[in-house]
């Protein structure tokens, strides 16, 4: 995101533009795709700015969160993680997230399969959608193929046995 759009968003909601609030963002910006937590974030921003507070970190991703510039997102696993928002300020819609249930890596996609649905709720309901997450949950093509000849190597030893 550029930064005097950030500014400008700060301003109109009446909020200071400090150096701490930008150099979050800018961290943030800096690892696109990553899904990282407040403390994750407080340790990448400590590299340029070592005087940082944990609280104002903690302060900064609310900020953002309610300014709508980054997501929130939760993979289960005990942790809410944030992740920068996309370009798009006024989409419906996050991205969604495939996650392995072996290795633990998640994967982002763009694709948004359920506009039928919502359709489909909106016609039969009048219900209408304003937003939806989707994770999905199984196995990535390393965990896979490691599976695989695992299973491969386990059934030549048998059949040498």
């Amino acid at each position: 995101m550029d930064q005097a759009i950030f500014k400008d968003m700060l301003r109109e909601k009446g909020l200071k533009v400090t150096n701490q609030r930008l150099n979050v963002l800018e961290t943030m910006a800096a690892h696109p795709g990553e899904h990282l937590t407040t403390e994750e974030i407080y340790d990448l921003v400590r590299v340029k700015e070592p005087e940082i507070g944990l609280a104002t970190v903690y302060r900064t991703v609310q900020v953002l969160f309610e300014l709508q510039v980054i997501d929130k997102v939760s993979f289960d696993d005990g942790f809410i993680r944030y992740e920068l928002r996309g370009m798009d300020q006024n989409s419906r819609h996050q991205h969604h997230h495939a996650i392995c249930n072996i290795c633990g890596k998640v994967y982002s996609f763009q694709d948004d399969l359920l506009d039928t649905l919502e359709q489909a709720l909106y016609d039969n309901m009048g219900f209408a959608v304003t937003n939806h997450e989707v994770k999905l949950y199984g196995t990535c093509k390393t965990c896979m193929d490691k599976l695989q000849k695992e299973a491969d190597g386990k059934k030549k030893t048998e059949e040498s046995d």
